[in-house]
């Protein structure tokens, strides 16, 4: 219902595009018939779901609290749906080759030791990748992606690609016998080798690949779109290099962040086509994104209370020209804006009583 929620205002601000993040390092959110293991056991961790940051504790445990879920095949075919008939493209994210931790739990074959991973005390490589060098890695997503390709007509899908430690294959005979084989020079180049190998793969079926902009480093996949968070160099250089960009730097478009970074008026003033980029180059910044990470959220009203009016503040930025924009008459807008929120009963940040 809140996923719903959630669309109409995206709808209310003219977003067209809903970026559903369903795979994360402890969750995984969307039923795959192929690997019900996947449902069984990854969608779960152990925890209340009553804490910020239970995002971060580990599989669920026989006999202790377990926190988690999962939309089932049925449930996204309902959202989709829903979304398409107010005019949003629903894009999701299936995250690879790292941030998959709850997968590799499920089925560790797909790790590069074969064995479920065991964080150790002040570990800070926790985000096990899937192996690049076992073949049966790609045999596990490519059926995962055969089924997500049935929910999701979407012609972008997401393949994640940021924040995957490489430790593990730079002592993975599997990965160092891939880089051997393939002539890459190092563990970048692999990660390389493995986003375009499944870039192929959705190539061959009509789609393609969106991922965030560590999928730049080692070489860009030849189609891929790219989606810049760190900063704005990524998005850049994918521009200049004639691939697609969505803009979504952390200073600007992080809406988990607290509500004094990024401000409403910071927001607002920001230009997502780089000054950077000549006429022809611009052409491949195809818009804006605002991030709501939950990770630190709890309920629904959380969610609310982050995303709006930042929602608001960035709809002007995609659709106005630059020289249209007023952070006055905004605010003054703004008004009447909250009655309708208001009205639809949202937890809104309230910016009027925030000096």
């Amino acid at each position: 219902d809140f996923i719903k929620k959630y669309i109409d205002l995206l709808a209310m601000h003219k977003m067209n595009t809903f970026h559903w993040h369903l795979v994360d390092d402890q969750g995984w959110r969307i039923e795959i018939k192929a690997y019900p293991l996947l449902t069984e056991k990854a969608a779960w961790r152990e925890g209340t779901g009553t804490e910020a940051w239970d995002y971060f504790v580990g599989p669920a445990v026989e006999g202790k609290p377990k926190y988690g879920g999962f939309y089932t095949q049925e449930e996204i075919r309902e959202v989709v749906q829903y979304a398409a008939d107010r005019f949003i493209t629903v894009v999701p994210e299936i995250e690879m080759p790292g941030h998959s931790r709850a997968a590799l739990d499920a089925y560790p074959e797909m790790y590069c030791t074969g064995k479920p991973y065991e964080r150790k005390p002040d570990d800070e490589h926790y985000l096990p990748p899937f192996c690049a060098g076992n073949d049966q890695s790609f045999v596990f997503l490519e059926n995962i992606l055969e089924e997500v390709l049935e929910l999701f007509p979407s012609e972008c899908i997401h393949i994640g690609g940021d924040e995957a430690p490489k430790h593990t294959w730079e002592v993975c005979p599997k990965c160092q016998d891939r880089m051997k084989q393939e002539g890459l020079a190092d563990t970048d180049e692999l990660q390389s080798y493995f986003i375009t190998r499944m870039e192929r793969f959705l190539n061959a079926k009509g789609r393609k690949i969106i991922g965030w902009d560590e999928i730049l480093e080692g070489g860009l996949a030849p189609n891929a779109a790219v989606m810049s968070w760190r900063g704005t160099e990524g998005g850049i250089a994918a521009a200049r290099s004639g691939h697609a960009v969505v803009m979504s730097p952390t200073s600007h478009c992080y809406f988990n962040y607290p509500h004094d970074a990024p401000t409403l008026d910071k927001i607002y003033a920001y230009e997502p086509i780089p000054s950077e980029l000549n006429a022809d180059q611009a052409k491949y910044i195809l818009g804006a994104q605002g991030n709501v990470w939950t990770e630190g959220m709890i309920t629904p009203t959380d969610v609310e209370h982050m995303a709006l009016p930042r929602m608001s503040a960035m709809a002007e930025v995609v659709w106005s020209k630059k020289e249209h924009r007023d952070f006055d008459g905004f605010t003054k807008r703004m008004d009447k804006q909250y009655k309708r929120l208001d009205a639809m009963d949202v937890n809104y940040f309230d910016t009027r009583q925030k000096k």
